[in-house]
């Protein structure tokens, strides 16, 4: 893309924020996709061996976490949960264990905020807007998949 063409600073972080909870034209972002759900609609299986609305919200903030440190340039660290990629939700399905995941999507979200942040401010040198685009696409794609899961269930 030529130079004069290449999105702000400022469009990035837009992006970023649309797909996870920021108003967007494309419609339900990943965070209001997965408002006002139980952890009984959470946990939920259109079929065995598929994934759950839960286990998405929880994948999702796995890849937050591994783009942040990705971007900062971390060695490998512990997400908060034991596991890779796709983790088996529910352990329990109660609506406490619901809300400290969805707790820990937010986090994740924020803290990915901050590092790209850190880059505006020049305490990063350089950050892959492609890792940018892809996490924000990577929200808006599982915010769809939410919301059939959530028309399957009538909920």
């Amino acid at each position: 893309m030529p130079p004069s063409q290449k999105p702000t600073d400022s469009v990035l972080l837009e992006i970023l924020d649309q797909g996870f909870k920021r108003a967007a034209w494309h419609g339900p972002n990943l965070w209001q996709s997965l408002r006002g759900l139980s952890a009984k609609a959470a946990a939920w299986r259109p079929a065995p061996g598929r994934h759950n609305i839960w286990e998405i919200a929880v994948h999702a903030a796995y890849w937050k976490y591994r783009v942040r440190r990705r971007l900062r340039g971390d060695k490998p660290g512990s997400f908060a949960l034991k596991g890779s990629n796709w983790f088996k939700r529910p352990v329990e399905v109660s609506e406490r264990a619901w809300r400290a995941d969805l707790a820990l999507l937010e986090v994740e979200h924020q803290k990915l905020r901050e590092v790209f942040l850190d880059f505006l401010a020049g305490k990063i040198r350089r950050v892959s807007t492609r890792l940018l685009y892809g996490v924000a696409f990577h929200d808006v794609y599982h915010a769809g998949q939410i919301r059939l899961l959530r028309a399957l269930q009538k909920v």
